[in-house]
Parts: C-alpha cells; sequence; structure tokens
C-alpha cells in the first residue's frame, strides 16, 4: 500500500475472566502501543482499538468456579484489566467491551447481512452433551487428548499445546469439564462459515499477496491450514451465555465468540468515532486505511483465516495489511498459566514495583517473543534494568542535566564552534528517529529498543570521550559547545523514547521544560530529523531527577520465592494422594508395635544429602535410627524432638549404619517433610494405637 491516509490498529481482545500478566503484554499490547505512538508520533491518523471479550464459555466456567454471575465476572475483570493497561501507559484510543449494545447490535447485524446473503451452511450436527449437566458441551467444557499431538489436556476447539484448531468431537477420550463425565453424542442444528468456499481466496490474499511481508511464523501457520483443506466452521454455539442468534428457529444459541469477538474492533471503532465526532467506516471501508492486527500465535487462525473470510464475505470491508502475530513468552523457563497461577500480574507488579512501568515495557519489549517463544526471567530483568536503563540511558541524562546546572545554573549555553567529532555527532543524532522508525514499521520492535538505546550509547560515548568536567579547567568556551551538542542530544532521546518508554519521555521532558514558552510546540520525530536546534541557546531547564533507580539482589530474590512457593503449592495440589493400600485384618495392625520417642542426638550420616544418624529414646531403650529427613531438618534443630517410631521393624543396615526402627512422617503443602508425633508432651514408650 502507498502512504496510507490513515491507521487502524487492533489489539487483541483480553477475556474478561482473569487478570492480565506480563505474557498479554509482550505478545500484544506494547508492541502495538510502540506501533501507535510512533505513527501518531510522525503525524500520522490513528485509531488504535481494542476492549473486553466478554463472552465465550471461560466467562461462565469462571463464575461458576467463583459462585457468582457471569455479570459478575465481566465486570470485575473489565475493570482490572482497562485499569492495568491505563497504568501501564496502553494508549488505545478507545477500549469497548462486547457485553456493550453497540457491540451487540453490531455483531447481530454482520450475522444477517451474511444470513441474508446465503453465505451460511445450516446443518444438523452430532456434538458431544453431558446427561448429568443436561446441557451440549461447548468447546472449553470439554477435555481430551488433542488428535494431533497427544496432549491429554486439549480444549475441544483448540489445542494449547500444538496450536492446531479442532472440533470437540475429534478429541480422543473426551471428557465433560463441568461433571468430569464421559459425554455422550447428540444432534444439534447451527450456522457454519463455509471456510473452503473461500480459499482460493486465501491462497491468492495471503499466500501469494503476502509472501514477502508477513512474518514467516504467521505465514507459515497460514500456509498449513490452507494446504490441509479448509472445512466449514460453525458460528454458532449452544450456550446461554452470548448475543443470540439473531434468526428464527435459533432459541437457545449464541454467536460463536470466535465470530463476535473480532467485529468487536468494528463496534469499539464506532463507539471512539462518535465520541470523537468522525466517520468510523473511513477506519474499517477506505482502501487508503491501513488495518493492522495485533496478536498471539493461538489468534492466527481467526485472524487471518476466519476473519478476512468474514469480511470478505460481507464485502464492505477492507483486510489486514499485515497481523503480525508474536510468539509465547515463558516465565522462569516454565510456560505462563492463568490457573496454575505462574506469571508476573501486571497490578501485583505496580504495588511491588511503583513507578517503574517502564523498566517492565523496556525489558519485554528488548526479549519480545517476535520470531520464537523467548523467556522472562528476573535476572534478565535486573540486568536490562541496571546495565541498560540506569548505566546507560539514565546515566546519560543524569550527568548532562547536573552538569548543565553546575556550570550555567541550568540555561543551555551557547555553543561556540563545532569540531569535526560535533558534527557527526548531530548529524548521527539525526538518522536516529528514521533508523528506529524503519524497524517499527518492519515490526523488528526489539531492534527498534536497541536502536534508542544505540543514541544513549551515543551521547555517554561523546560525554566520555570530551570530558566537559577536566576541560573545564582549561576551556571553558569549548565545554559550552560540548554540553549544547550533549542537550540536543538529550532532547532526541526525550522525543524518540516515548514510544518505548512513556513515562520517562514525559519525565524527561518535564526536566529539560519541552512544555515551556521557549518551545512554540511540541517537537515532533521529524524536527528530529530536520531541525539543527531542538534546544536553543538560553532556554532554562530544571533540576535533575533519577529517571531510573537500581534494582537490588534482595529485591529479585523476593520475586524467584514468590515463584518457588507457587511452584511448590501447585505441586502439592497436583500431588496425586496415594489409593488406599489392601485391606488388612486388625491382627495385622496389631502387630505394627508404634511408641512415643525423643531424639537425644542427632548428626548427618557422611557423604549423604538426605540421611541423618539419630539416637532416640524410645521408652524401652535407646536406639540408633538413620532417617533421611537431612533435606528438611538441621541436626540441631531436633533434638528434644518427640517423635512416632515403628520400633518393631526389622533392623537394616543403611550406609554401613544399622538402623533399628523407622521414624513416622508426612509432607507439608509446601513439600517438606513433617514429623507425626504427640500434640502434648507424653512419655517415652507410649503406645500409639
Amino acid at each position: 500500500m502507498s502512504a496510507p491516509k490513515r491507521y487502524t490498529i487492533t489489539a487483541a481482545l483480553p477475556y474478561t475472566n482473569g487478570p492480565i500478566h506480563i505474557g498479554h503484554l509482550a505478545g500484544v499490547y506494547v508492541p502495538a502501543d510502540i506501533y501507535a505512538r510512533y505513527l501518531r508520533g510522525i503525524g500520522k491518523d490513528v485509531a488504535y482499538i481494542c476492549g473486553s471479550d466478554e463472552h465465550g464459555v471461560a466467562i461462565p466456567m469462571r463464575a461458576k468456579k467463583e459462585g457468582v454471575s457471569p455479570q459478575d465476572i465481566i465486570d470485575k475483570y473489565h475493570g482490572i484489566i482497562k485499569q492495568s493497561f491505563a497504568d501501564f501507559g496502553i494508549s488505545f484510543d478507545n477500549y469497548s467491551r462486547t457485553s456493550s449494545e453497540i457491540h451487540h447490535k453490531t455483531a447481530s447485524e454482520f450475522f444477517v447481512d451474511l444470513y441474508d446473503k446465503g453465505e451460511f451452511v445450516e446443518e444438523v450436527t452430532a456434538q458431544l452433551y453431558d446427561e448429568e449437566a443436561n446441557q451440549f458441551l461447548a468447546d472449553r467444557f470439554v477435555v481430551g487428548t488433542c488428535p494431533k499431538c497427544g496432549f491429554e489436556e486439549s480444549y475441544g476447539d483448540q489445542c494449547e499445546n500444538c496450536g492446531t484448531s479442532h472440533n470437540a468431537t475429534d478429541l480422543i477420550n473426551p471428557k465433560s469439564a463441568i461433571t468430569g463425565n464421559v459425554p455422550t453424542v447428540k444432534e444439534t442444528k447451527h450456522w457454519f462459515l463455509p471456510l473452503d468456499k473461500h480459499e482460493d481466496f486465501l491462497r491468492e490474499w495471503v499466500l501469494e499477496g503476502h509472501k514477502k511481508d508477513w512474518k514467516p511464523n504467521v505465514y507459515g501457520q497460514v500456509k498449513s491450514w490452507v494446504e490441509d483443506g479448509l472445512r466449514p466452521r460453525a458460528v454458532t454455539r449452544d450456550l446461554d451465555w452470548g448475543i443470540p442468534v439473531p434468526v428464527e428457529g435459533a432459541e437457545g444459541k449464541v454467536l460463536y465468540v470466535w465470530f463476535d469477538a473480532p467485529i468487536g474492533y468494528i463496534s469499539s471503532t464506532k463507539e471512539w468515532a462518535a465520541r470523537e465526532g468522525k466517520n468510523w467506516e473511513d477506519y474499517w471501508k477506505k482502501d487508503d486505511t491501513k488495518l493492522v492486527h495485533f496478536i498471539g500465535k493461538d489468534n492466527i487462525v481467526f485472524h487471518c483465516i476466519i476473519f478476512p473470510s468474514m469480511l470478505k464475505a460481507h464485502g464492505d470491508y477492507i483486510l489486514p495489511d499485515n497481523v503480525p502475530a508474536n510468539e509465547f513468552l515463558n516465565l522462569e523457563g516454565n510456560k505462563l498459566s492463568t490457573s496454575k497461577n505462574w506469571a508476573v500480574w501486571l497490578h501485583e507488579y505496580l504495588e511491588e514495583f511503583p513507578n517503574q512501568q517502564d523498566v517492565l515495557r523496556y525489558t519485554l519489549t528488548a526479549n519480545a517473543p517476535e520470531s520464537k517463544d523467548n523467556d522472562f526471567t528476573w535476572k534478565d530483568f535486573q540486568a536490562k534494568n541496571n546495565s541498560e536503563l540506569v548505566a546507560i540511558f539514565g546515566n546519560f541524562i543524569n550527568r548532562v542535566v547536573v552538569l548543565t546546572n553546575k556550570y550555567y545554573q541550568g540555561q543551555v549555553p551557547l555553543a561556540g564552534n563545532f569540531s569535526e567529532v560535533d558534527e557527526d555527532v548531530l548529524a548521527a543524532v539525526k538518522e536516529f528517529p528514521n533508523i528506529i522508525g524503519k524497524s517499527i514499521e518492519r515490526y523488528r520492535f526489539r531492534e527498534a529498543s536497541q536502536e534508542l538505546m544505540n543514541l544513549a550509547r551515543l551521547g555517554n560515548k561523546y560525554l566520555a570521550d570530551e570530558e566537559p568536567w577536566k576541560v573545564i579547567k582549561i576551556d571553558e568556551e569549548r565545554v559550552k559547545t560540548i554540553m549544547y551538542v550533549a542537550l540536543q542530544i538529550a532532547t532526541a532521546l526525550a522525543v524518540v523514547s516515548e514510544p518505548f518508554l512513556p513515562f520517562t519521555s514525559t519525565k524527561l521532558k518535564s526536566i529539560l521544560d519541552l512544555s515551556s514558552r521557549a518551545q512554540s510546540r511540541d517537537l515532533t520525530w521529524k524536527d528530529v530529523t530536520k531541525k539543527d536546534i531542538l534546544l536553543p541557546a538560553n532556554h532554562q531547564i530544571k533540576k535533575a531527577e533519577l529517571l531510573f533507580s537500581k534494582i537490588e539482589d534482595k529485591t529479585i530474590e523476593a520475586q524467584l520465592a514468590k515463584l518457588e512457593a507457587t511452584k511448590l503449592a501447585n505441586e502439592q495440589e497436583n500431588k496425586v494422594v496415594e489409593p488406599q493400600k489392601e485391606t488388612i485384618e486388625f491382627d495385622d495392625f496389631t502387630k505394627l508395635d508404634i511408641r512415643i520417642g525423643t531424639i537425644l542426638e542427632a548428626e548427618k550420616v557422611a557423604k549423604t544429602k538426605k540421611l541423618l544418624k539419630l539416637k532416640v529414646d524410645v521408652g524401652i531403650d535407646t536406639r540408633t535410627i538413620v532417617s533421611g529427613i537431612a533435606e528438611s531438618f538441621s541436626p540441631e534443630e531436633i533434638i528434644g524432638q518427640q517423635v512416632s517410631v515403628l520400633v518393631n521393624l526389622a533392623p537394616r543396615k543403611i550406609r554401613g549404619v544399622e538402623s533399628q526402627g523407622m521414624i513416622l512422617m508426612t509432607d507439608t503443602p509446601e513439600g517438606k517433610l513433617a514429623f507425626v508425633a504427640p500434640e502434648k508432651e507424653v512419655k517415652n514408650g507410649q503406645q500409639v494405637s
């Protein structure tokens, strides 16, 4: 497309069945926000659109789990999600919700338009049914083995392990997520979008038209789908939560969430346009508009095959110019999981790292999973902050502002003659907006973030090489020129850092007082490229403030400990309780002689990690017992501990030490061992019966 007149940017609608975590931010919302902020910065007409996805089976499932209504769930999480986005500077032009009246109307009209044109196929099909729950099982109410990769916890519509989309009836060994029962198969009527009818269009539009400009991971997934042969896809569901299917004979049915959700982009745009006095159709129906969808890789099929087929069938809408989907972000080597609480939640991050939104934005951008799954680690987060944001960006700005206030009471000095080095540096500064911009326009946000840091590196190197703190003693006029050049670099950073570090950019602009009367208007990316003077002589700047602060080891260790606690809790929750052993007679039980004893001595068994050698007074005698408890207890802490001992267990040698009994133990929820012991102190030798 040649020079679009306007841009419609959509970010995947998050489900309102839980809060937002760093995987969502890295995969969709930060790259989309960088793109939107950049385009605004170069003067483009932008509509950055999103909203909460409040339909689908995930909502009533969560409601049932929490014992509340679906409306309670969507209201709760819509508020949390919307606030998290605002707190992180995600600059949506409109954030709507699919429960809104305008969305219900838009989605219903879209369905009716396709229905009236004969674009749907009506079929009676077999669907899984839970007899006990007395309802058809929507996709997420069914769990079974994926027919493609063998993953045993695949949902009825999509496998989260391999990404394959399928029908619930394709699952091997399906079970109802409601009751756990094996479902039966029952007939029901639904409307289908015949994707096979659009196969030729998709081949021409994607496989031929976007072979060179779409990301390989996106293009490859679409190619695989199309070449496997497309089949009709149901656009309605048997469910009581969602948008009612607006045609006769569809009672008790709602629009499939993946039919209604992408239409949410259109209804959200309508809402924004009505508020801003714009024509929404310009942003969805004009050929000189560039439409870009930002999504995660699990949504590729819906945004590159199903939604485009819907738009094509309607006939009035433009198609996306690009769908720069990211891969998945892992956390400390493990897949992010909402259900297992293996995540960094945005609202919790803000409580634990107040005013450090840009640190997380930068780290997620620098490690963005653009072409393959990537890993977020707290140690890397610390390194990105301390070694880059603090040591490079923050250090340069702090030195420039401190020295300007020290030498010139905060006034930009008048430059003298520029040296060759000065001219080279100023020329290099002018190149950075184009360098960074080209990376952003190619959806290479990691690359763009590093070019931004290279601009800060340029400033640091310039100061280190020119050493104004030394030159001031011998040539004050030269220092004026050095500081003038350094201040131009600082001003350029304030402008071009805005898409990546919006809070830092605002703070830096305040320090440089770019909103004062000395500046007739806000500086733009074009100004950095074209203007010789960004910050004029005699302009007054403010006192220095730290843009970033060092993150200490203890802060990171606390986060790692928090994750370790989560891991242990998950292990305990998922731990399978051992089944009951073979039934015994009472006489068998009476053969066990279990007595209360007190540990008198304890020491580690040499060359072992788990074993302690204990001296235990069991009332009838004092005996040696070897116990595998060294990883849960130190020898010192268990002296005097009363324990339950199986005293008539046949002795046996363990690591050369004869053990004369067994101490009874169990596990704590944290995975540590615990003694089975009397609640109150009792006499040694007392029997347990």
